[in-house]
């Protein structure tokens, strides 16, 4: 994970120019967005206000980050900073041999407590996790799942979209099932957006899944799962009577 132009770039220089990227208008509206305040799920998370796409930008240009850099930039107590890391990580698991790809996925599951939400999941765990596991054992996805930790469930199931677009489901309904009475809102919608990835695919799987389960399932979670059926089947499903 080196270059000429990036090898001696800092973690602590990354976020000092991060710092002078920001609006604080959008910083403001990411704090509430994100659910930053006090008992909220990303309490005392701060943002600098950089979007999303220019944060892909960034990626590209230092994409010769070290590892042990990306690292220190992955345990920033700023919001980008650490999706700019993750970002970067992603890169280089898909450019990487199977020993960058392997310390890559080692050290993702190390640091997961700095992956602390769903934007950051959603970004690295169906490009990371998802693509190492396609062919190896998938057992540690049961262990997230069972995680008391929500974001850890959440990169369980969002590590399955890459199974998906591949035509396997038989993990996505395994994990779904592990989550169906989750407490956490943010686990209903991931579980419902990736049982409908799965119907967009084949209907008939979700629907069997749907039909044993969709009375234990949160309204959330059914909501998400039946968003593209046709209307009359949709509602069928949230009135109880599929």
């Amino acid at each position: 994970m080196k270059s000429s132009t990036t090898h001696q770039m800092s973690a602590e220089e990354i976020v000092r120019r991060l710092n002078t990227l920001g609006d604080p208008g959008r910083a403001a509206f990411a704090q509430g967005y994100f659910k930053t305040g006090p008992g909220e799920y990303g309490e005392g998370d701060r943002f600098v206000g950089i979007p999303v796409p220019e944060l892909r930008k960034l990626a590209r240009q230092y994409r010769g980050l070290t590892l042990d850099e990306t690292l220190s930039l992955l345990r920033s107590p700023l919001h980008e900073a650490r999706l700019l890391a993750l970002l970067v990580l992603c890169d280089a698991y898909a450019r990487g041999d199977a020993r960058l790809q392997e310390r890559i996925f080692g050290l993702y599951l190390e640091n997961t407590r700095f992956i602390n939400n769903w934007d950051l999941v959603d970004a690295s765990a169906p490009y990371i996790v998802g693509p190492h596991l396609t062919h190896r054992s998938r057992a540690v996805l049961g262990k997230l799942a069972a995680s008391t930790m929500i974001w850890e469930r959440r990169i369980a199931i969002m590590a399955t979209l890459r199974f998906i677009k591949q035509g396997e489901f038989a993990d996505t309904l395994e994990i779904a099932a592990m989550l169906l009475e989750d407490r956490e809102d943010l686990i209903h919608k991931a579980v419902g957006w990736m049982l409908r990835e799965v119907g967009k695919r084949d209907r008939a799987v979700e629907e069997a899944f749907l039909k044993a389960n969709f009375r234990r399932m949160a309204r959330t979670m059914l909501r998400y799962a039946v968003e593209r059926f046709p209307e009359d089947v949709r509602r069928g499903y949230l009135k109880g009577e599929a």
